[in-house]
């Protein structure tokens, strides 16, 4: 065995009965990378958690990509764009893309005796996966999906809308549009959804693709464009190019420009702001790294310190100031050790906590979730472990040397 490594397992077991400064150095020690690596877990979690709750609420409702014609980028009402059913079995056949589904856009407003509100109805088919919807019901039910084909007069709204409106669950409601005359449309309310993203709750409502269609007075190969779903945010990089290229200079039947923005490019605000969060984890993570390796390098010098007298008597035994370095480090890996392993045991602990029990909400008008998020991504634990165990031992190379000023004949008479 190590002889270095075997002293200080000694003196590691001894370590209650060495003086008051020395333990309480060693609990600091021991409690700084603790902390550290618990609030660098937890921060992680956090944001990894968060980031990854936004982007799919954001892409569950506006997909990854969307086919659309030219300009309908730069005015507020959608313009017809043709996709044939060859265009869309290439998008489809694109690795990465988990569906392709069309829908057409008419703006409107919805009326009732006590408020009014201006909306965009999205009509959506029987391709269109209503998983997403689903998931953040909070009224009602979606039994069976929308048609392209029938008009069902079924309305979709978020509770947001319901709550301004005053509207139920199974109460009708009359949309008005405004083109060269006024139309006006009664509708069912089978359904309400919530997801806290305000550019989609406060505005956007579903129905049948047929009823849309028919109000655009649309070609029956026209629609507003396609919603491209990928089968992973990763992939959004590596299709986009993709895509574009089975779109690339082509035109449809009736001469319109296609394009193919991005959720990201579309909505750049959001997409911006969460990137921001990853320099906020990096701050948290040198700021718990500075502490962690603080406490251990004043932890190993006052053990030194304490210990003069052990160090004299080592070195008039012959032992060289290479092996006495190794021993203190040696000790220090102890004491991070028992640091690394609270600290996991802290930070999965708050993150498991948080992700059962929901005890930290937050307001979901501004951070479009109403409780924290956290994901346990155990790559970043991993990480974070190995990084913490390495910096820490790495900062106590230089100190170590402090040894080496040591001299035998007056650090044993060292009180």
């Amino acid at each position: 065995m190590n002889l270095a490594y075997f002293m200080a397992r000694r003196l590691y077991g001894q370590s209650e009965g060495t003086g008051r400064v020395s333990r309480l150095a060693v609990s600091i020690a021991t409690a700084g990378v603790a902390l550290g690596l618990g609030v660098m877990i937890l921060s992680v979690a956090v944001v990894v958690g968060f980031k990854q709750e936004v982007r799919d609420k954001v892409t569950g409702i506006g997909s990854h990509l969307q086919v659309l014609n030219y300009e309908s980028l730069y005015r507020t009402e959608s313009q017809p764009v043709a996709l044939s059913d060859s265009l869309i079995s290439s998008l489809r056949s694109i690795e990465g893309v988990q569906s392709v589904q069309q829908v057409c856009n008419k703006g409107g407003m919805l009326k009732t005796e006590e408020a009014f509100q201006g909306v965009v109805f999205r009509g959506i088919g029987e391709d269109y996966d209503l998983s997403f919807l689903r998931q953040h019901l909070v009224a009602g039910a979606l039994e069976k999906p929308f048609s392209s084909t029938e008009s069902s007069n079924s309305l979709l709204l978020s509770a947001q809308l319901a709550r301004q409106l005053q509207l139920g669950v199974d109460e009708d409601v009359y949309a008005y549009f405004f083109d060269n005359k006024l139309r006006a449309r009664k509708f069912h309310v089978t359904a309400l959804y919530e997801t806290n993203l305000e550019e989609y709750d406060s505005k956007l409502v579903f129905c049948d693709y047929k009823v849309t269609h028919q109000l655009l007075g649309f070609e029956p190969d026209q629609s507003s464009g396609a919603e491209v779903v990928l089968r992973d945010f990763a992939q959004l990089d590596s299709v986009t190019p993709k895509v574009r290229k089975v779109l690339s200079h082509r035109q449809d039947s009736y001469g319109a420009n296609i394009t193919a923005p991005t959720i990201c490019e579309m909505y750049p605000s959001i997409f911006s702001w969460l990137e921001l969060l990853d320099m906020n984890v990096w701050v948290i993570l040198l700021l718990m790294m500075a502490v962690a390796c603080f406490t251990t390098i004043s932890g190993l010098l006052i053990i030194i310190l304490e210990r003069t007298q052990f160090v004299g008597i080592m070195k008039a035994l012959g032992a060289p100031d290479g092996t006495l370095r190794r021993l203190f480090i040696y000790y220090c890996l102890l004491i991070i050790g028992r640091g690394i392993l609270i600290g996991n045991v802290l930070g999965i602990g708050l993150c498991l906590l948080q992700k059962y029990c929901g005890v930290v909400h937050l307001d979901a008008s501004t951070y479009y979730v109403d409780a924290v998020p956290v994901l346990i991504s155990w790559p970043f634990v991993l990480a974070l472990n190995i990084g913490v165990l390495c910096i820490s031992v790495a900062v106590l190379v230089l100190p170590s040397y402090v040894i080496a000023h040591i001299h035998p004949a007056k650090s044993i008479r060292f009180e």
